[in-house]
């Protein structure tokens, strides 16, 4: 008997222990902005009446409609990198807050940035060569991106 417990308390932090770190700053994956609304080039800040969790995250929308969409395919519209400053994810390999107004949507993909003090890193991730940024966001996220 005490085998079996053992073995599935082990199985429950393992599990545990493999959940992605999601950048729920407010209690939310882009700052409580409706992640929908993006992709309408329209960012939102989602209401507390419309929200989802998915994947151990939590997400507010600005509409029903939106939520809806959500729901329909939710894997769609979660930001790359946990919702983490895509540009600090790719030269630093560190998790960023972000500005939930400074995003880029590409091949279908919401990247979220830190635009602060002076620093816009979207600016930056234009500047740059876009390819090159994601393979090292997408390697360096590989490392990274489980909870600590």
């Amino acid at each position: 008997m005490k085998n079996i417990f053992l073995l599935f308390a082990l199985t429950c932090l393992s599990a545990t222990a493999q959940d992605i770190d999601y950048n729920l700053k407010k209690g939310f994956i882009a700052n409580g902005f409706d992640v929908v609304a993006y992709f309408d080039n329209k960012p939102a800040e989602g209401l507390g009446k419309y929200t989802v969790s998915f994947d151990g995250a939590n997400y507010k929308f600005s509409s029903e409609k939106n939520q809806e969409k959500f729901n329909k395919n939710p894997s769609k519209y979660v930001p790359k990198y946990g919702g983490y400053c895509a540009y600090a994810i790719a030269k630093k390999s560190e998790k960023v807050s972000i500005d939930p107004e400074t995003f880029l949507i590409d091949d279908g993909n919401l990247y979220l940035f830190y635009n602060s003090w002076g620093t816009n890193t979207l600016k930056l991730w234009q500047k740059n060569n876009e390819a090159t940024l994601i393979e090292l966001a997408n390697a360096n996220w590989e490392k990274i991106k489980l909870k600590k």
